[in-house]
C-alpha cells in the first residue's frame, strides 16, 4: 500500500508540474534531491562508524550485559507470560539495551529473534500475542540515551551544537515509552475483560 501511495504522489507531482509548465523544475529538484541524499549518506558514514565503534567497545566491556541485568525486573513485569529462562527473555533484554544505547543495528536482529521465540509461545499462530504486541510497542517507542543518527545528520548539515538534542530526545522518548506501555496495558486489560466468561447463574430452586 505504501508503494502505491508514493507512486501516486510522484505521478501527481509530474502531472501538476506538466499542467503548469514547470516540468523542468521538477526534474531539477529530483536530481538535486538525489545529490543531497548521496552527500548526506557519505557525511553520516564517519560519524556513525565512530559512534558504533564506541558502542561496540561498551558492548564488549559488558555494559550491555549490566544494563540488561538492571532491566530484568522491568522486563519480567512487562512480559509476565514469558518464562524467565526462555530464550525470548534474553533477546528482549538485548533488544531493549541496544535501543537505549542507540545501537539500532544491534537492536534489529535481537528484536527479530525475540519475535521468533515469542511466536513459538503463541498459541494462536495467525494472531500476534500480547507479548509480541508489547515488544513491538516498546521497540518503536524505546528510550534513547544517545540519538546517534540525528546527531550525525545535524553535524553533516553544519550544526554548531549537534548534541543539544540529547536532553529533549531523552524526554520525548521517555514520554513515548510511558504512553506505549500505558496503552499496551490498557488494551490487555480490556481484551482480558472482554474474554472473561460471565458468572454462572445459580440453579433454580426446585418446588
Amino acid at each position: 500500500m505504501v508503494n502505491w501511495i508514493w507512486l501516486f504522489f510522484i505521478l501527481a507531482g509530474f502531472v501538476v508540474a506538466a499542467m503548469n509548465g514547470n516540468i523542468g523544475a521538477v526534474t531539477e529538484a529530483a536530481f538535486e534531491g538525489a545529490k543531497t541524499g548521496v552527500t548526506v549518506s557519505f557525511g553520516l558514514i564517519s560519524v556513525l562508524v565512530f559512534w558504533m565503534g564506541i558502542m561496540r567497545i561498551a558492548e564488549d566491556a559488558g555494559l550491555l550485559q549490566k544494563l540488561a541485568k538492571l532491566l530484568s525486573p522491568f522486563v519480567r513485569y512487562l512480559f509476565p507470560s514469558v518464562p524467565k529462562d526462555h530464550p525470548a527473555f534474553g533477546y528482549i533484554l538485548s533488544n531493549m539495551s541496544a535501543n537505549i544505547l542507540g545501537l539500532g543495528n544491534a537492536a534489529t536482529p535481537a528484536g527479530i529473534k525475540a519475535m521468533e521465540e515469542l511466536q513459538k509461545l503463541n498459541p494462536e499462530k495467525d494472531t500476534a500475542s500480547a507479548a509480541m504486541c508489547t515488544l513491538l510497542a516498546i521497540n518503536t517507542a524505546s528510550i534513547t540515551l544517545i540519538p546517534t543518527t540525528i546527531i550525525a545528520i545535524r553535524m553533516n548539515f553544519g550544526s554548531q551544537n549537534p548534541t543539544d538534542i540529547v536532553g529533549t530526545t531523552l524526554a520525548a522518548t521517555a514520554i513515548a515509552l510511558a504512553a506505549a506501555i500505558a496503552l499496551d496495558k490498557w488494551y490487555q486489560r480490556r481484551s482480558a475483560s472482554s474474554h472473561t466468561p460471565p458468572p454462572a447463574k445459580p440453579p433454580a430452586a426446585g418446588k
